[in-house]
């Protein structure tokens, strides 16, 4: 079994500010890391965005930046990529970056880039929640941990 998660949470600079948020010193991931089964990607990154990136927030469902460019095309391409990369793989669930514009599950940030929350799914996150992948986020690896036992 694999199972997607978000690169930024491996380790990898992919980032708007070219960091990353591992979590790779959690014991649950470590463990799946140790038994590949886990498959990095980032939608933003996927769907052609640079990094790093001016900051993106979730507007009335477009992903608007910071200074007021729409990018919700790269969004869009990056949740298609990355829905095809989960069939490919046969993928039933994904660890994606809590209140992240494409990857937020249960909460993202509300448009006005002051670090408010709203109820809502990121872009990539609500494509393959319609598709029947389910998404859990660095705040809930005890679901599916329970899940996996």
């Amino acid at each position: 079994m694999k199972i997607l998660i978000s690169a930024c949470l491996l380790g990898q600079n992919v980032k708007y500010d070219g960091g990353n948020n591992s979590i790779l010193e959690n014991k649950f991931i470590k463990k799946l890391y140790d038994l590949d089964m886990l498959v990095p990607l980032c939608p933003e990154v996927e769907g052609g965005l640079p990094t790093p990136r001016v900051p993106v927030e979730i507007i009335n469902g477009k992903a608007i930046n910071q200074i007021g460019e729409d990018k919700t095309y790269f969004f869009q391409v990056g949740a298609k990529k990355t829905l095809e990369l989960c069939k490919k793989n046969s993928i039933k669930y994904a660890i994606l970056k809590f209140r992240s514009p494409s990857c937020g599950s249960g909460q993202i940030y509300d448009g006005t880039f002051t670090h408010t929350l709203i109820n809502g799914d990121g872009i990539c996150t609500k494509v393959l929640k319609n598709n029947g992948i389910r998404v859990f986020s660095e705040k809930t690896l005890n679901e599916l941990e329970e899940l996996l036992k």
